[in-house]
Parts: structure tokens; sequence; C-alpha cells
């Protein structure tokens, strides 16, 4: 018997009991040089076979339990109101994070321009209630002097981003970023122990509104999955029958993000679907309704509370009551390939930054969160687009100029050329920020800042294109605009530009067709709506890599099998399986003592052990799972180290012997060495097996893993070494120029302030 030291689930290539030897595997090369692998060992993977086998197993013997009693009726009336209860009582407290978050970030983003002289813990839209905003005698900015109040804005920024990053660095790492690749690995039947704990959800609700009201290009669409999926999987593991059951956790799991979009966008349709074409691999009709139901709940409380006292469940909800013009479509087109774009754009850079920060700053993560708060804050102040919070920014972008409107971006007064060169400046800045900054460590969703990018956008072009109007009202383009009061309305783009980066930095489309619906309130723009998405989604399916969050699995080494992406291998399984195997011998003159077994068990990490008739004889006999050993043995802590082990039925009954037999599985899922690879990535996708053992003539050859398949495909399709080469070059050089700059300004401090340019170089 020997193991492979790499691959936790797969075993290694001796089929007799002995020592422990190194092996090889399959066609996999250079595994250590290849990133996408990296994080396989961090998740275990679930068998969906045995969890759907143990789920009749129990369905069996609690029927047989009931039918001795004489009536069911009762247990499952229960059974059915306890998961209803689960799922209502996940929704209230998913919804009740959301309200009081909306108005802790509210709070946080208005403080760092001033306060509220009567009531201090009053946002500016709260203190000044009822009254205009700009001539609000209530709000009152930090001091008389601007130079104070930048100073005070940056302060109050860096203060509240350091807070959130040392929180993610010193008590929940998991906290980090947005979630909802690890969460998609989740949910497709991996386990990553600690990434859904109670401490996760803590950690992350508290710096998920220090990091967004520091005013980094961040947001908290992302980052709300994580903590409603933390909730979800924390309350299930408090109740047994959950805990047991992997195929009603991930039910759970799929409902409760759906509830998190819900609450962060207030669209609850939005989403059950983005939890049905964004998170599962798999969904049942039973998910959906639950899904639905949790939504519901998560919304209806989120509502109740009215945490903006507008009746409103997010800040920048809208409602158009003027038609959309067929010479509109133009722009409509322009706006749908500037969210293509911008999608392939920001995820190709947001991927390099990532790979060096990985590579030179992952031991200052919270120097880099100060540093990029500085840049954010430093020039932000200084445009009304960037300073605002970036959902307060989107609710002034989206509406409508009329009389109860009073903003600049409104008034006539204005110099619209001033405006729209703001607009496009926010535009550049933002997405620019939006690259550098999302990934690092605190909690970060990039949903809302690439919807902010596209709002910015859209208004701008909405103003170029009301200017053409206005300059030229007889045009015959604008025919259908001369008995209509109102023809050109930049909101509206500004509303179509959101949808467009959202559409392209995701890759999703009914899902934003329905939130940004959800969010209007009107039935009339679905039509420019999807237009825009369908011309983002084109441009995107031909030259981009699909969403961030997919581009992500692949960048951080995660084990997931898109349903929904096509392989073609060539090649048949032994390409990829793992070509020697752990196993255990059922032949009575040919077995383990308990005290080999202990040894083995102490020395390996696998998951199961194949049983074979004999070491001459390798002919498959069963499988038994590591878990099943574990309990045998810890029932059995006093028995003789020299005792041996049974595994075959045949020979149970021995004195001095441990028996297994009855634990082992003699029909595992088999297949032959000439099946092709397809077939069996097939099988994994739609039966969720954890293994499947390789058989040629009867005799087992080998095992494969989903993790497998994977490592074969990555080591197959590796980046150009050329390539990565000249990658790492630059990121080096880049390296390179900021030691160097930071020395420089060390030099220059110590040389202003002791006159000794070494004083800080330490």
């Amino acid at each position: 018997m020997s193991f492979h030291p790499q691959v936790s689930d797969s075993f290694d290539n001796t089929l007799t009991t002995g020592s422990l030897r190194s092996t090889k595997t399959g066609s996999w090369i250079n595994q250590e040089k290849i990133r996408e692998v990296k994080r396989f060992n961090d998740f275990r993977t679930i068998d969906w076979v045995e969890d759907e086998l143990d789920e009749q197993k129990q369905r069996f013997l609690k029927v047989k339990r009931i039918s001795s009693k004489g009536s069911n009726f009762k247990d499952k009336v229960i059974s059915q109101v306890l998961n209803w209860l689960v799922l209502a009582a996940m929704g209230i407290i998913i919804g009740l994070i959301a309200g009081i978050l909306n108005i802790v970030t509210s709070f946080l983003a208005s403080i760092r321009v001033g306060h509220c002289k009567e009531t201090f813990y009053l946002n500016e839209s709260f203190c000044c209630w009822g009254e205009n905003n700009e001539h609000c005698e209530k709000w009152q900015s930090w001091s008389r002097f601007e130079v104070l109040n930048y100073f005070m804005f940056v302060v109050l920024s860096l203060t509240m981003s350091l807070v959130a990053a040392k929180l993610v660095k010193f008590y929940a790492p998991f906290a980090a970023g947005s979630g909802i690749s690890e969460i998609k690995c989740i949910i497709s039947g991996f386990v990553m122990d600690g990434f859904l704990g109670w401490k996760t959800l803590l950690i992350k609700s508290i710096g998920l509104p220090l990091a967004i009201g520091s005013g980094l290009s961040l947001g908290k669409e992302g980052p709300s999955v994580h903590y409603a999926v933390c909730v979800g999987n924390s309350i299930a593991k408090l109740v047994a029958k959950y805990r047991k059951s992997a195929s009603k956790g991930r039910e759970f799991l799929t409902a409760t993000a759906a509830a998190g979009v819900a609450v962060a966008f207030g669209s609850p349709i939005g989403g059950v679907l983005f939890a049905t074409e964004e998170m599962s691999s798999v969904f049942y009709l039973s998910t959906l309704w639950k899904s639905y139901f949790c939504s519901l709940v998560a919304v209806t409380t989120l509502a109740t509370m009215n945490p903006f006292r507008t009746g409103q469940l997010v800040l920048f909800e809208v409602t158009y009551d003027t038609n959309w013009h067929y010479f509109e479509i133009p722009v409509y087109i322009v706006l749908g390939i500037f969210g293509g774009v911008y999608g392939i754009v920001v995820s190709k850079l947001n991927i390099r930054v990532v790979a060096f920060r990985k590579r030179f700053l992952a031991n200052w993560a919270v120097q880099e969160v100060f540093l990029l708060t500085l840049l954010t804050a430093s020039f932000s102040y200084f445009n009304q687009f960037l300073r605002l919070d970036m959902t307060e920014c989107m609710q002034i972008l989206f509406h409508e100029c009329d009389a109860n409107f009073n903003n600049p971006i409104c008034d006539p007064e204005q110099r619209k050329a001033g405006i729209f060169v703001s607009l496009l400046f926010a535009t550049v800045a933002r997405m620019g920020l939006t690259i550098v900054t999302y990934g690092c460590k605190v909690p970060a969703g990039i949903f809302v800042p690439s919807m902010a990018t596209g709002a910015t956008f859209g208004r701008a072009l909405g103003i170029l294109v009301d200017y053409i109007y206005r300059r030229y009202p007889e045009f015959f383009l604008f025919s259908a605009c001369r008995d209509e009061e109102k023809c050109v309305i930049p909101g509206i783009y500004a509303f179509l530009g959101a949808a467009a980066g959202l559409c392209g930095i995701t890759d999703l489309t009914v899902t934003v067709v329905i939130i940004m619906f959800e969010l209007t309130g009107a039935v009339r723009y679905i039509i420019p709506t999807m237009i825009v998405v369908a011309i983002t989604k084109s441009i995107n399916d031909k030259w981009g890599k699909g969403g961030i969050a997919d581009q992500m699995i692949q960048f951080n080494g995660l084990p997931l099998i898109d349903a929904k992406e096509e392989f073609t291998f060539g090649t048949d399984v032994t390409s990829a399986m793992s070509t020697v195997v752990v196993a255990f011998s059922s032949d009575a003159n040919n077995v383990l003592t308990v005290g080999q077994l202990r040894k083995i068990l102490t020395k390996t990490d696998y998951r199961g052990f194949p049983i074979i008739l004999s070491g001459n004889n390798p002919k498959l006999y069963g499988h038994i799972s590591r878990y099943e050993l574990e309990h045998i043995l810890s029932q059995h802590r006093d028995i003789n180290e020299e005792s041996l082990c049974n595994f075959n039925k045949k020979e149970s009954g021995f004195v001095n012997r441990l028996d297994f037999s009855g634990l082992v599985n003699t029909s595992p899922l088999t297949i032959s060495s000439s099946t092709c690879l397809e077939y069996v990535l097939d099988m994994f996708v739609k039966l969720g097996p954890r293994y499947i053992l390789v058989e040629q003539d009867g005799f087992l050859i080998g095992i494969i893993t989903r993790k497998d398949i994977l490592r074969y495909e990555y080591s197959m399709h590796a980046t150009d070494d050329a390539q990565q080469q000249r990658q790492d070059e630059q990121d080096a050089k880049v390296w390179e120029f900021i030691n160097l700059t930071i020395v420089s300004m060390k030099k220059n401090l110590g040389k202003l302030l002791f006159n000794d340019p070494t004083r800080y170089l330490v």
C-alpha cells in the first residue's frame, strides 16, 4: 500500500499492503507551476451519490419507524413546517443585517463630509429630512475652511478602511473580497472549512460598511451574498438533520444566496434568478421555491425596517413614466458596446493586478489598503460623482430632471460642458480605481462600482444627446418628439449604462434585466434594457472570457467544473486518472492489522480506500470510506494492535478480527479504462460522485476525481511559459519601480525633517 502526497482525493500505485512509496499520476505535468490548481487541496469534495443513498436510507428507516407507530401524517407535517421555519429564520436575519448595514453605511459615508448639529448619529439625508439639502442648516461641515474639510475627509476615509483591513487580517481572513467564486464551488459540491462560519459572518458584517463608507471603489452586493450564505450555513448546522445532509445544505446555501442578492438590490425575483443563472450548477424545482420564499422573507423584513425612510428598498430606486423612441436605439447600442468593453478590460487588468498583489503584496495587505484609500480620497473629494457614496450618486444620475428634483446636474444655468467632462472623468477614474481595488483585503464587491461607472458614462452620453436635440429640434430623427413634453431623458441612459456595466462584469443576462426592471418598476424600458444587455453579452462572448467570478475561479485555483462550459479532451480516462491507488486486500491471508490501519490513516488524508481481492489478484471487491474506518476504530480503542482487519463478508465472524465487512460498498461506481474523458466529466456533472474507480479487464488500475480532470485540463492548456515569463518580468519591473519610489520618498523626508537622508532607511 502506498500514497500520493499531492492529491487528497486520489490514491497511490501499489495494490498490496506494505511500505509507503511515491507515485506517478496520469498525464499531469508541472503541477507545481500551474496557478489554477494551487488551492485544490483547500477544498474537500462532497459525494452526492453517497449523500443521496444516505438520504434514501434515512427516509426508509423513518417510514419503517413511523409505520410501526401507525401514522406518519403528524411527523410529515412537523418535518415540512421545520423546513419553512428555518428558511424564514434565515430570511429574517438576512433582512435585519441588510437593513442595519444600509443605515450604518449611509452614516459612515456622510460623516466624512460633515455631521448633524442636533443629532450626531444621523446621516445627511435623515438630518435634513423635509428640507432642501442644498441649504440645510442642520447639516454642518467640519470646518469653515475647505482645507480642513478636505483633511477630515481623507483622515476619516483612512480610519475606516484601516479598521476594516485589520479586522479582516487578524480575525477573519476569509471575510476579504467578494466570496462569490468560493461560494459557487461550495454549492457545486466542495467543503471549505471556516469560509462560512460565524466569525466570517461577524467580521464581514462589520468590515463591509467600513470599507464602503471609506469611499473605496467597492460594492456590497457580492459580500451580501457571502454574509447571507454564512447565515444559511451557520443556522442549518444548528439542526441535526440538516447538518448531516449535504443536499439539504446545498438547498439552504442556494436559497440564502438568492436572499443576499435580493436584499442588496431590493430585487427578490432578481435574487432567485441570480441563484439559478450564476450560483447553481444543479437547480431543482424545490430549490427554486425555497429560494423564492427565503428572498421574499428577507426583502419583507428589509421593507419593514424601511432603512431609508422612503418606502424604497434601495437608495437608487426610481420610476420612469415616459416612453422610449426608436431613434434612441443607436445610443442603446453604444451603451451595450461600452458594457462589453468595460467587462473585458476591467476583468483582464484586474486579474493582472491580483496576480501582482499575490506575488509582491501578500505581506503588505493593510498598507496596500491604506495607500488605495489615500489615492481614492485624495482626488475623489474634488469630483461630486466620486465624492458621494456610489448608491447616492446613482440615485442622482438615474433621476429625471423635474420641478421636484434640485441638483446642479439638472440646473439649466449650469455649464453642461463642465458636468459632461466631470462625468467622463468620473467614468475613467472609477474604472481605474475598480481595477486596482477589487481583490484587496477588505470585504469588497464589484457589482455597484461597475454600475456606477456605467451610470456616469450613460449620463454623459445622455447630456450629449439632449444637447443635440435642443440644438437641432427640427432634425428628422426627433420628429417623434414634437408632440411630447419630454424627448431625451439623460437619467434613462444612466440607468441603461448601469445595466451594461453590470452585465459586462458578471456576464449575466436575464438576471440583469430583471434586477434593473425591479429597480425602475416600469415595464416600458424592458426592451431597451434587453437591447443593451444583448449587445454587451455578444461582445463578451466573442472577445471576453466570461464574468469576473468565473475568471477568478480559474485564476485562484478553485476546483469548479462549470456545467455550462463545453470541454473537448480527445482522450480516454487513463490520461487523467491516478494510475496508482492505495488499496486494502480482502484476502484472509493478506490483510492489515489494526496497528497498520491506524498508521495508514495517520499518514494519509484520503477520504476512502478501494478493496481488492488480494495483492496478487487486484480484481475490485469494493470501497470503504475513511469516516467508516475511523468510526469503527473509535469504538474499539482498546483492541490489540495486532488484531487483523476483515473487509470480506465471507470471512466475518472470526475471533480476534475487527470486522469492517458490513461497511464495504461492494458496488462502487466504476468505468472501463477505454471510456472517453468527456463522458466521465458528464458523469461527474450529472451524478455528482466524488470518485470513480477505473477497471481494465476487471482489474483495478486507477481512480479519477473531479479535481483530477481539472488538473489534466489545466496541465494540457497551461499558460505559455514565454508569455508568463514576460508578465513576471513586467511585474518585477513595476515592483522595482515602487521600491525605488518609496526609498526616494524616505530619503527626501529624512533630509527635509532631519537633514539626514538615511534617517528612515531601515
